[in-house]
């Protein structure tokens, strides 16, 4: 069975840069893409940042030009850096992996004060 298990979750002023992991259970390559996605209380989850099997990358346009989304494939793991917070970004941050079926770690509060 597929865990992914995501911690870095923090408090941190505007401006200021939090890194979250996400620590899959098992070889990353073999997942079509793994991704980053948020929600806040009342609105639908949103997807932040991907990465596929093959290394591409993408972005929402909130994300880019200040999260980068990265992977240890000898650690099964995956990053996002997260730059220049804002207070729009505090969420509930949810890493996800695809294969045949879809896979969600349980979260991790990021909350960014003004």
């Amino acid at each position: 069975q597929v865990q992914l298990v995501e911690s870095g979750g923090d408090l941190v002023q505007s401006g200021g840069s939090l890194r979250l992991s996400c620590a899959a259970s098992g070889s990353i390559v073999t997942y079509s893409s793994m991704g980053w996605y948020r929600q806040t209380p009342g609105k639908q989850r949103e997807v932040v940042a991907s990465i596929t099997g093959g290394g591409t990358t993408v972005y929402s346009g909130s994300a880019k030009g200040r999260f980068t989304v990265s992977r240890d494939i000898s650690k099964n793991t995956v990053y996002l850096q997260m730059n220049s917070l804002k207070p729009e970004d505090t969420a509930v941050y949810y890493c996800n992996a695809r294969q045949i079926d879809t896979y969600w770690g349980q979260g991790t509060q990021v909350t960014v004060s003004s």
